[in-house]
């Protein structure tokens, strides 16, 4: 083979170990690609699989020839292979920036510049439709029945056009916005013929006005849209008062007739916002002509105060019975009952201007209601935990605002001791229940006070008949109050035994000023001045017999901490009566009231101390004794066995 045949086969076989080498080089650059894209392995991973040889292809072998052999250069070294770089450190994808639009839109795609340009339209063409009824009429521009029809034709097109865009993709928006102004300017247009130019009488525009705001929210249903209900409710609310030209028994109707036609429509939502603004529809409009009619003389309530009360008491019912219907549906069930509270006010506060006897009824009434909703042994869905606390303490604002517009002078204490007892008995595995007896009880502890002060017990003093009355049997009914309390406290709450010391001292102090003052009044009223020192003396003697009994109760029971409370009130009552018969009895009393308030006091004191000396060593002897006789009749048997 010639020499350029030669060298052609050399620079092949250099082209063919080049090629190798960069096979390998790729080979190897494919292998550390799989490691980095494969998934971390628990155990070890497997090696990587091994190069490929950099000579893959073997050389070609030169032929014999016949000429002298020339020196063939020797083949060069196999360069070395050079792994390739680690990767950079992988980094998790950071977001895009999001544009302009997409931080002005929302998840639906409409935006919320979109529902604020429906609102504010909404707003706009309703107090055009306000101008059009009410400053159009006054300045003569049209004449009414072209105002009339042209709000009318103006609520149906709004109306209809809504409807049809609600049908295209993306139009909810613009359809919620269009169908409520629709309904509203259509509701206003009922109130302007009713209220202003008087063409319908006003039964006839309540129920008509009641099929239109109906008809607007059972489409807010069927869209199932609150925002809907919202855009009709909420622009009455604030609009109608100024085409009704001010807050009048009709403008109230009205408001309560749509409160009436939107419960249904809630009934299975979840829509707390919607009944917020049904509850605020009637209970604002109310709150304001309450005020007026308290404030400057009914102005244009006076005629008639009692339809005033009339519908505050069914903004009450409204109120409760939408609750009650909303609650099973609702998340927010707190929200719901202060709510129901709100849409109460009225009733609560109607005392303010209309006559008594109503606003005592209607309060009364709320009470009993939520008593008996809350008390009912199988509670209605939604009622329970703190939404029954809520409505026991309405309810019991409720029975005090009654029982203070119902009653006054000598009759309002005793009826409120008596509600704090019946309440604290009843209701004694209720802490709700206890707290307002005992906010009951203070109250007529403090009409008590008033009528009965402590300078009575230092001089006789004719009182009233009524008076007197008054102070004996809220004498009665304040020691049983304050026996209650502290036994329903002490036992249905956990209180250390310092606090239920505390209290029992508390119920002590007051049951005592209370006998003090029955027996007192009572000798005054029946004796004079005589029996004014026999009041005190039997005082005395019942704060001694008092002691005895608590005395006799800590005998009966266990020595340790059961005895504690029970010995120390004996004491205590031991060292009060001891002290009023010396530093008062003896400088007061005179003839046989100071000897017999004396020698009872004495002996009472020697019983005592006798008997509870005896009894307590018996008592602390008597499990030692029996274990004693025990042993002694079993070694008796087992004698007479051998």
């Amino acid at each position: 083979m010639t020499a350029p045949h030669q060298v052609a086969l050399q620079r092949l076989s250099d082209e063919f170990q080049q090629m190798s080498q960069q096979m390998a080089r790729v080979a190897g650059q494919f292998s550390e690609l799989q490691r980095t894209l494969a998934p971390p392995a628990p155990m070890n991973p497997p090696a990587p699989p091994p190069l490929p040889h950099p000579y893959p292809y073997p050389g070609p072998v030169a032929a014999p020839v016949a000429t002298p052999p020339r020196p063939v250069p020797a083949p060069p070294s196999p360069p070395s292979v050079q792994l390739p770089p680690p990767p950079p450190p992988s980094f998790p994808p950071v977001a895009p920036r999001p544009t302009l639009s997409a931080r002005l839109g929302t998840d639906d795609g409409q935006g919320w510049i979109g529902k604020l340009l429906a609102v504010a339209g909404v707003a706009v063409t309703l107090i055009g439709v306000v101008l059009l009824l009410v400053l159009a009429a006054q300045a003569g521009i049209l004449r009414p029945e072209l105002r009339v029809a042209a709000g009318a034709v103006l609520a149906g097109g709004l109306t209809a056009v809504g409807m049809r865009m609600n049908r295209r993709p993306g139009g909810q928006v613009g359809a919620v916005a269009l169908a409520a102004t629709g309904i509203a300017a259509a509701y206003m247009d009922i109130v302007a013929v009713t209220a202003i130019y008087e063409w319908l009488p006003g039964v006839a525009g309540l129920l008509l006005a009641a099929l239109i705001a109906g008809a607007g929210l059972t489409l807010a249903r069927r869209w199932d849209s609150q925002q809907l209900g919202l855009l009709v409710l909420v622009p009455l609310t604030i609009l109608a008062p100024v085409v009704a030209d001010g807050i009048s028994l009709l403008l109230l109707g009205f408001m309560i007739a749509l409160s009436a036609a939107t419960l249904p429509v809630q009934i299975g939502k979840d829509w707390v916002w919607m009944h917020a603004a049904r509850t605020a529809a009637v209970t604002l409009p109310l709150l304001f002509a309450l005020f007026i009619a308290a404030v400057a003389g009914a102005l244009r309530f006076g005629e008639d105060p009692w339809l005033l009360g009339g519908a505050c008491a069914i903004a009450a019912l409204l109120a409760v019975v939408g609750a009650l219907l909303l609650l099973p549906h609702s998340s927010r069930r707190v929200a719901m009952a202060l709510l129901t509270v709100f849409g109460t006010l009225p009733a609560l506060v109607a005392a303010t201007a209309v006559p008594r006897v109503l606003g005592a009824v209607i309060a009364a009434a709320l009470a009993a209601g939520l008593l008996a909703i809350v008390a009912r042994p199988r509670r209605l869905p939604g009622v329970d935990g703190a939404v029954a606390a809520i409505f026991s303490a309405l309810s019991a604002v409720a029975a005090l605002i009654a029982v203070t517009v119902a009653f006054a002078g000598y009759v309002e204490g005793p009826v409120l001791l008596g509600l704090s007892l019946v309440v604290g008995v009843a209701g004694r595995r209720s802490v709700v229940a206890r707290w307002v007896a005992a906010g009951f009880a203070t109250i007529g502890a403090m009409l008590y006070l008033a009528f009965a002060p402590p300078e009575t017990l230092l001089s006789a003093v004719e009182p009233r008949a009524a008076g007197a009355v008054s102070t004996l049997v809220s004498s009665v009914l304040l020691v049983a109050t304050a026996l209650v309390i502290a036994w329903t406290w002490t036992r249905g709450a956990r209180l250390d035994v310092d606090t239920v010391r505390l209290v029992w001292a508390g119920a002590a102090v007051v049951a005592l000023y209370a006998v003090t003052m029955f027996t007192v009044t009572a000798g005054v009223l029946f004796g004079g001045d005589g029996g004014f020192l026999a009041g005190h003396m039997v005082a005395t003697i019942c704060w001694i017999a008092a002691a005895a009994a608590l005395f006799v109760l800590a005998r009966r029971r266990p020595g340790g901490d059961a005895r504690t409370v029970p010995l120390a009130g004996g004491l205590g009552l031991t060292a009060a009566a001891t002290a009023k018969l010396f530093l008062f009895d003896l400088g007061t009393l005179d003839g046989m009231f100071r000897v017999a308030a004396f020698i009872v006091v004495g002996l009472v004191l020697l019983g005592m101390g006798a008997n509870y000396a005896r009894s307590l060593a018996a008592v602390d002897r008597g499990p030692a004794n029996g274990e004693e006789n025990a042993s002694t009749m079993a070694k008796t048997q087992i004698d007479s066995k051998e």
